[in-house]
Protein backbone atom coordinates (compact mmCIF):
# COMPACT_ATOMS: atom_id res chain seq x y z
CA UNK A 1 0.00 0.00 0.00
CA UNK A 2 1.43 3.37 -1.03
CA UNK A 3 2.24 5.91 1.64
CA UNK A 4 1.93 9.61 0.85
CA UNK A 5 4.78 12.07 1.30
CA UNK A 6 2.87 13.81 4.11
CA UNK A 7 2.48 10.53 5.98
CA UNK A 8 6.17 9.79 5.48
CA UNK A 9 7.06 13.18 6.93
CA UNK A 10 4.79 12.57 9.93
CA UNK A 11 6.43 9.17 10.55
CA UNK A 12 9.89 10.73 10.31
CA UNK A 13 8.87 13.52 12.72
CA UNK A 14 7.50 10.99 15.21
CA UNK A 15 10.70 8.95 15.01
CA UNK A 16 12.66 12.11 15.68
CA UNK A 17 10.44 12.83 18.66
CA UNK A 18 10.91 9.33 20.09
CA UNK A 19 14.64 9.61 19.47
CA UNK A 20 14.64 13.02 21.16
CA UNK A 21 12.76 11.71 24.18
CA UNK A 22 15.07 8.68 24.42
CA UNK A 23 18.02 11.01 24.08
CA UNK A 24 16.78 13.06 27.01
CA UNK A 25 16.37 9.92 29.04
CA UNK A 26 19.85 8.78 28.02
CA UNK A 27 21.41 12.15 28.75
CA UNK A 28 19.73 12.11 32.13
CA UNK A 29 20.79 8.50 32.57
CA UNK A 30 22.95 9.59 35.46
CA UNK A 31 19.83 10.76 37.25
CA UNK A 32 17.46 7.96 36.20
CA UNK A 33 17.30 4.30 37.16
CA UNK A 34 18.39 2.82 33.83
CA UNK A 35 21.97 2.61 35.13
CA UNK A 36 21.60 -0.76 36.88
CA UNK A 37 21.39 -2.35 33.43
CA UNK A 38 25.01 -1.28 33.00
CA UNK A 39 27.63 -3.96 33.73
CA UNK A 40 29.92 -1.46 35.47
CA UNK A 41 27.06 -0.37 37.72
CA UNK A 42 26.47 -3.99 38.75
CA UNK A 43 30.21 -4.41 39.37
CA UNK A 44 30.31 -1.41 41.70
CA UNK A 45 27.11 -2.60 43.39
CA UNK A 46 28.90 -5.89 44.15
CA UNK A 47 32.01 -4.04 45.36
CA UNK A 48 29.87 -1.83 47.60
CA UNK A 49 28.21 -4.87 49.17
CA UNK A 50 31.52 -6.74 49.50
CA UNK A 51 33.48 -3.93 51.17
CA UNK A 52 30.50 -3.13 53.40
CA UNK A 53 30.65 -6.73 54.64
CA UNK A 54 34.41 -6.43 55.19
CA UNK A 55 33.94 -3.18 57.12
CA UNK A 56 31.19 -4.77 59.23
CA UNK A 57 33.44 -7.72 60.10
CA UNK A 58 36.36 -5.47 61.07
CA UNK A 59 34.10 -3.11 63.07
CA UNK A 60 32.74 -6.07 65.04
CA UNK A 61 36.21 -7.55 65.53
CA UNK A 62 37.79 -4.27 66.69
CA UNK A 63 34.98 -3.19 69.02
CA UNK A 64 33.90 -6.56 70.43
CA UNK A 65 36.96 -8.80 70.30
CA UNK A 66 39.78 -6.24 70.60
CA UNK A 67 37.85 -3.87 72.91
CA UNK A 68 38.65 -0.91 70.66
CA UNK A 69 37.42 2.65 71.07
CA UNK A 70 34.53 3.62 68.76
CA UNK A 71 35.68 7.25 68.41
CA UNK A 72 39.18 6.16 67.40
CA UNK A 73 37.67 3.71 64.92
CA UNK A 74 35.54 6.42 63.29
CA UNK A 75 38.45 8.86 63.20
CA UNK A 76 40.76 6.34 61.54
CA UNK A 77 38.11 5.69 58.91
CA UNK A 78 38.06 9.41 58.09
CA UNK A 79 41.88 9.57 57.96
CA UNK A 80 42.16 6.56 55.64
CA UNK A 81 39.43 7.85 53.30
CA UNK A 82 41.41 11.09 53.14
CA UNK A 83 44.71 9.35 52.33
CA UNK A 84 43.27 6.77 49.93
CA UNK A 85 41.06 9.42 48.28
CA UNK A 86 44.15 11.55 47.60
CA UNK A 87 45.96 8.57 46.05
CA UNK A 88 42.96 7.70 43.88
CA UNK A 89 42.79 11.22 42.49
CA UNK A 90 46.16 10.43 40.89
CA UNK A 91 45.46 6.75 40.26
CA UNK A 92 41.67 6.23 39.85
CA UNK A 93 41.96 2.42 39.46
CA UNK A 94 39.06 2.37 37.00
CA UNK A 95 36.80 4.43 39.28
CA UNK A 96 36.44 7.45 37.02
CA UNK A 97 38.85 9.88 35.32
CA UNK A 98 41.95 11.36 36.93
CA UNK A 99 40.97 14.42 38.97
CA UNK A 100 42.52 17.83 38.51
CA UNK A 101 44.65 18.82 41.51
CA UNK A 102 44.60 22.53 40.68
CA UNK A 103 42.25 24.47 42.94
CA UNK A 104 42.02 27.22 40.31
CA UNK A 105 40.25 24.76 37.98
CA UNK A 106 37.49 24.08 40.49
CA UNK A 107 34.07 25.68 39.91
CA UNK A 108 32.58 28.45 42.00
CA UNK A 109 31.14 27.12 45.22
CA UNK A 110 33.38 24.02 45.18
CA UNK A 111 34.66 24.56 48.73
CA UNK A 112 31.11 25.21 49.96
CA UNK A 113 29.84 21.95 48.46
CA UNK A 114 32.72 19.94 49.96
CA UNK A 115 32.18 21.48 53.40
CA UNK A 116 28.44 20.71 53.26
CA UNK A 117 28.95 17.04 52.30
CA UNK A 118 31.91 16.71 54.67
CA UNK A 119 29.81 18.10 57.51
CA UNK A 120 27.02 15.65 56.72
CA UNK A 121 29.51 12.75 56.60
CA UNK A 122 30.88 13.68 60.01
CA UNK A 123 27.37 14.20 61.40
CA UNK A 124 26.31 10.77 60.14
CA UNK A 125 29.31 9.07 61.77
CA UNK A 126 28.97 10.99 65.05
CA UNK A 127 25.21 10.45 65.40
CA UNK A 128 25.68 6.78 64.50
CA UNK A 129 28.11 6.40 67.40
CA UNK A 130 25.71 8.25 69.73
CA UNK A 131 22.85 5.97 68.67
CA UNK A 132 24.94 2.86 69.36
CA UNK A 133 25.61 4.13 72.88
CA UNK A 134 21.87 4.16 73.65
CA UNK A 135 20.20 1.47 71.53
CA UNK A 136 20.97 -1.86 69.91
CA UNK A 137 22.27 -2.09 66.35
CA UNK A 138 19.04 -3.83 65.34
CA UNK A 139 16.97 -0.83 66.49
CA UNK A 140 19.18 1.56 64.50
CA UNK A 141 18.75 -0.60 61.40
CA UNK A 142 14.98 -0.64 61.91
CA UNK A 143 14.92 3.18 61.97
CA UNK A 144 17.16 3.28 58.87
CA UNK A 145 14.70 1.08 57.01
CA UNK A 146 12.70 4.26 56.39
CA UNK A 147 15.57 5.67 54.27
CA UNK A 148 13.86 5.16 50.86
CA UNK A 149 10.86 7.24 51.98
CA UNK A 150 13.11 10.04 53.25
CA UNK A 151 15.11 9.90 49.99
CA UNK A 152 11.96 10.34 47.89
CA UNK A 153 11.09 13.52 49.83
CA UNK A 154 14.65 14.90 49.90
CA UNK A 155 15.17 14.16 46.17
CA UNK A 156 12.01 16.12 45.40
CA UNK A 157 13.22 19.08 47.49
CA UNK A 158 16.87 19.18 46.33
CA UNK A 159 16.78 17.70 42.82
CA UNK A 160 13.15 18.38 41.92
CA UNK A 161 12.83 14.74 40.80
CA UNK A 162 9.38 13.15 40.83
CA UNK A 163 8.79 9.55 41.87
CA UNK A 164 5.94 7.59 40.27
CA UNK A 165 3.07 6.13 42.27
CA UNK A 166 4.02 2.49 41.62
CA UNK A 167 7.61 3.13 42.74
CA UNK A 168 6.37 4.77 45.95
CA UNK A 169 4.10 1.79 46.67
CA UNK A 170 6.92 -0.69 45.99
CA UNK A 171 9.02 0.97 48.73
CA UNK A 172 6.60 -0.30 51.39
CA UNK A 173 7.67 -4.00 51.28
CA UNK A 174 11.35 -2.95 50.97
CA UNK A 175 11.19 -0.86 54.16
CA UNK A 176 8.87 -3.26 56.00
CA UNK A 177 11.03 -6.27 55.17
CA UNK A 178 14.16 -4.68 56.62
CA UNK A 179 12.23 -3.64 59.73
CA UNK A 180 11.28 -7.31 60.25
CA UNK A 181 14.88 -8.42 59.62
CA UNK A 182 16.16 -6.15 62.37
CA UNK A 183 13.22 -6.50 64.75
CA UNK A 184 15.13 -8.65 67.25
CA UNK A 185 16.31 -7.23 70.58
CA UNK A 186 14.63 -3.88 70.01
CA UNK A 187 15.50 -1.37 72.67
CA UNK A 188 13.86 2.04 72.73
CA UNK A 189 14.72 5.29 74.42
CA UNK A 190 14.26 8.84 73.17
CA UNK A 191 17.93 9.92 72.82
CA UNK A 192 18.80 6.73 70.91
CA UNK A 193 15.76 6.98 68.66
CA UNK A 194 16.43 10.67 67.94
CA UNK A 195 20.10 10.03 67.09
CA UNK A 196 19.21 7.08 64.82
CA UNK A 197 16.53 9.13 63.03
CA UNK A 198 18.87 12.10 62.51
CA UNK A 199 21.59 9.72 61.25
CA UNK A 200 19.12 8.43 58.69
CA UNK A 201 18.12 11.93 57.52
CA UNK A 202 21.75 13.10 57.39
CA UNK A 203 22.80 10.08 55.31
CA UNK A 204 19.90 10.56 52.88
CA UNK A 205 20.73 14.27 52.48
CA UNK A 206 24.37 13.40 51.90
CA UNK A 207 23.50 10.88 49.16
CA UNK A 208 21.07 13.19 47.37
CA UNK A 209 23.46 16.17 47.54
CA UNK A 210 26.33 14.00 46.26
CA UNK A 211 24.13 12.85 43.39
CA UNK A 212 23.39 16.48 42.53
CA UNK A 213 27.14 17.19 42.23
CA UNK A 214 27.90 14.01 40.27
CA UNK A 215 25.13 14.92 37.80
CA UNK A 216 26.43 18.47 37.33
CA UNK A 217 27.00 19.12 33.61
CA UNK A 218 29.17 22.21 34.14
CA UNK A 219 31.90 20.38 36.09
CA UNK A 220 32.77 16.69 36.12
CA UNK A 221 33.07 15.79 39.80
CA UNK A 222 34.87 12.47 40.31
CA UNK A 223 34.25 9.93 43.06
CA UNK A 224 37.86 10.24 44.31
CA UNK A 225 37.53 14.03 44.39
CA UNK A 226 34.38 13.84 46.51
CA UNK A 227 36.03 11.26 48.76
CA UNK A 228 39.18 13.31 49.38
CA UNK A 229 37.77 16.80 49.80
CA UNK A 230 34.75 15.78 51.89
CA UNK A 231 37.02 13.67 54.12
CA UNK A 232 39.31 16.69 54.49
CA UNK A 233 36.34 18.88 55.46
CA UNK A 234 34.97 16.33 57.93
CA UNK A 235 38.40 15.71 59.45
CA UNK A 236 38.63 19.36 60.49
CA UNK A 237 35.64 18.75 62.77
CA UNK A 238 36.65 15.19 63.70
CA UNK A 239 39.98 16.18 65.32
CA UNK A 240 38.54 18.36 68.13
CA UNK A 241 35.71 15.86 68.63
CA UNK A 242 38.31 13.12 69.15
CA UNK A 243 39.88 15.14 71.91
CA UNK A 244 36.54 15.48 73.68
CA UNK A 245 34.99 12.03 73.21
CA UNK A 246 37.90 9.61 72.99
CA UNK A 247 38.73 7.47 76.03
CA UNK A 248 42.49 8.03 75.98
CA UNK A 249 43.26 5.57 78.80
CA UNK A 250 41.42 2.83 76.92
CA UNK A 251 43.14 3.76 73.64
CA UNK A 252 46.61 3.65 75.19
CA UNK A 253 45.87 0.31 76.86
CA UNK A 254 44.43 -1.46 73.81
CA UNK A 255 46.42 -0.02 70.89
CA UNK A 256 49.34 -2.21 69.83
CA UNK A 257 50.78 -3.11 66.43
CA UNK A 258 48.00 -5.63 65.76
CA UNK A 259 45.27 -3.14 66.67
CA UNK A 260 46.93 -0.48 64.52
CA UNK A 261 47.00 -2.81 61.51
CA UNK A 262 43.34 -3.70 62.12
CA UNK A 263 42.41 0.00 62.20
CA UNK A 264 44.33 0.67 58.97
CA UNK A 265 42.76 -2.33 57.22
CA UNK A 266 39.31 -1.28 58.45
CA UNK A 267 39.91 2.25 57.14
CA UNK A 268 40.90 0.91 53.70
CA UNK A 269 37.77 -1.26 53.59
CA UNK A 270 35.67 1.75 54.60
CA UNK A 271 37.31 3.87 51.89
CA UNK A 272 36.43 1.38 49.16
CA UNK A 273 32.94 0.96 50.60
CA UNK A 274 32.24 4.70 50.35
CA UNK A 275 34.02 5.38 47.04
CA UNK A 276 32.27 2.44 45.32
CA UNK A 277 28.99 3.93 46.61
CA UNK A 278 29.95 7.29 45.04
CA UNK A 279 30.79 5.63 41.71
CA UNK A 280 27.53 3.66 41.78
CA UNK A 281 25.64 6.88 42.52
CA UNK A 282 26.81 8.21 39.14
CA UNK A 283 24.76 5.48 37.43
CA UNK A 284 21.55 5.41 39.45
CA UNK A 285 19.07 7.76 41.12
CA UNK A 286 19.11 8.53 44.87
CA UNK A 287 15.93 6.48 45.37
CA UNK A 288 17.41 3.41 43.65
CA UNK A 289 20.59 3.93 45.67
CA UNK A 290 18.51 4.01 48.85
CA UNK A 291 16.68 0.82 47.88
CA UNK A 292 20.04 -0.85 47.12
CA UNK A 293 21.26 0.36 50.52
CA UNK A 294 18.23 -1.23 52.18
CA UNK A 295 19.01 -4.50 50.40
CA UNK A 296 22.61 -4.13 51.56
CA UNK A 297 21.51 -3.83 55.17
CA UNK A 298 19.48 -7.03 54.89
CA UNK A 299 22.54 -8.67 53.34
CA UNK A 300 24.74 -7.44 56.22
CA UNK A 301 22.29 -8.76 58.79
CA UNK A 302 22.60 -12.23 57.25
CA UNK A 303 26.37 -11.80 56.93
CA UNK A 304 26.52 -11.17 60.68
CA UNK A 305 24.47 -14.33 61.21
CA UNK A 306 27.00 -16.36 59.22
CA UNK A 307 30.17 -14.72 60.57
CA UNK A 308 29.23 -14.23 64.21
CA UNK A 309 26.72 -17.03 64.75
CA UNK A 310 23.84 -14.69 65.61
CA UNK A 311 20.49 -16.35 66.16
CA UNK A 312 18.29 -16.75 63.08
CA UNK A 313 14.64 -16.07 63.79
CA UNK A 314 11.46 -16.52 61.81
CA UNK A 315 11.08 -12.74 61.48
CA UNK A 316 14.61 -12.43 60.03
CA UNK A 317 13.88 -15.03 57.37
CA UNK A 318 10.47 -13.59 56.56
CA UNK A 319 11.86 -10.05 56.40
CA UNK A 320 14.61 -11.10 54.00
CA UNK A 321 12.09 -12.71 51.65
CA UNK A 322 9.93 -9.57 51.76
CA UNK A 323 12.96 -7.34 51.02
CA UNK A 324 13.90 -9.47 47.99
CA UNK A 325 10.28 -9.41 46.79
CA UNK A 326 10.15 -5.64 47.36
CA UNK A 327 13.33 -5.03 45.33
CA UNK A 328 11.94 -7.10 42.43
CA UNK A 329 8.67 -5.18 42.71
CA UNK A 330 10.61 -1.91 42.74
CA UNK A 331 12.42 -2.82 39.51
CA UNK A 332 9.11 -3.70 37.86
CA UNK A 333 7.57 -0.44 39.09
CA UNK A 334 10.49 1.51 37.62
CA UNK A 335 9.82 -0.02 34.20
CA UNK A 336 6.08 0.73 34.40
CA UNK A 337 6.54 4.33 35.55
CA UNK A 338 9.37 4.81 33.05
CA UNK A 339 7.19 3.68 30.15
CA UNK A 340 4.41 6.01 31.30
CA UNK A 341 6.79 8.99 31.43
CA UNK A 342 8.23 8.11 28.04
CA UNK A 343 4.80 7.75 26.45
CA UNK A 344 3.72 11.06 27.97
CA UNK A 345 6.88 12.73 26.70
CA UNK A 346 6.29 11.40 23.19
CA UNK A 347 2.68 12.65 23.21
CA UNK A 348 3.76 16.11 24.35
CA UNK A 349 6.51 16.33 21.70
CA UNK A 350 4.17 15.04 18.96
CA UNK A 351 1.60 17.66 20.01
CA UNK A 352 4.25 20.36 19.57
CA UNK A 353 5.06 19.02 16.09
Amino acid sequence: MAVSDDENLQLIDKKKVVSSVDGKMSKAGRTTDSGLKNVRALLFLFLWYFFSGCTLFMNKYILSYRDGDATLLGSMQMVLTLVCGYIQMWHPCGMGPKASMSLSSKPAGFAKHMVIIGGMRFTTVLLGLVALNFVAVSFTETVKSSAPAFTVVISRIILGSKTGLYVKLSLIPVMGGLALCSANELSYNLPGFTAALLTNISECCQNVYSKMLLSDETYNYTAAELQFYTSLASLVVTIPTCGLLMDWDKVMATTDSTMFMCLVLNGIFFHYQTISAYVLMDYISPVTHSVANTGKRAFLIWTSVILFGNEVTFLSGLGTIIVIFGVLLYNKALNVDGEKKRALGVKLEVAKV
